[in-house]
């Protein structure tokens, strides 16, 4: 496993020490972390802070240069949501720790160009496995169910 998907699992993992969701990522600029975040829709009471979308937050504002030349990490497939902000700043290429638990939108930012990577990591699915069981009702409203 790379150092980048080691970090979204650490993001993974803090939001479940805090009562949250366990979805880290980290956004990826020329070699470095610009950007790192975890779910928190619980901890902020929030809409909308899905682990990529915290991330891109935490990044700041930058030139839209600089997200064209990223790749976002993600320990969980992306949401529509998180798809739709994949695609609207023109992140070129996201890793993905793994799509059992939840198969996002892979289909449509496949057909928008985006290169993805999924990596089946075993770590990301017994942090959503033992999540989804102990916290089915918590899971439910975080996917929209």
């Amino acid at each position: 496993m790379d150092d980048f998907m080691r970090a979204a699992i650490e993001e993974a993992e803090q939001g479940l020490a805090e009562g949250g969701i366990p979805i880290g990522s980290v956004l990826v600029h020329e070699g470095r972390i610009i950007g790192r975040g975890h779910n928190r829709r619980v901890q902020q009471g929030s809409a909308i802070l899905h682990g990529e979308m915290d991330a891109l937050e935490n990044a700041g504002r930058h030139p839209a240069r600089v997200y064209r030349e990223s790749t976002i990490y993600t320990t969980l497939s992306p949401c529509s949501m998180c798809s739709g902000a994949i695609l609207l700043y023109g992140i070129p290429r996201v890793v993905i720790g793994e799509n059992h638990s939840f198969m996002g939108e892979e289909a449509l930012l496949r057909s928008r160009g985006v290169e993805l990577t999924v990596l089946d990591d075993a770590r990301c699915k017994e942090l959503m496995a033992r999540f989804m069981r102990e916290q089915p009702a918590l899971w439910n409203e975080d996917i929209g169910e």
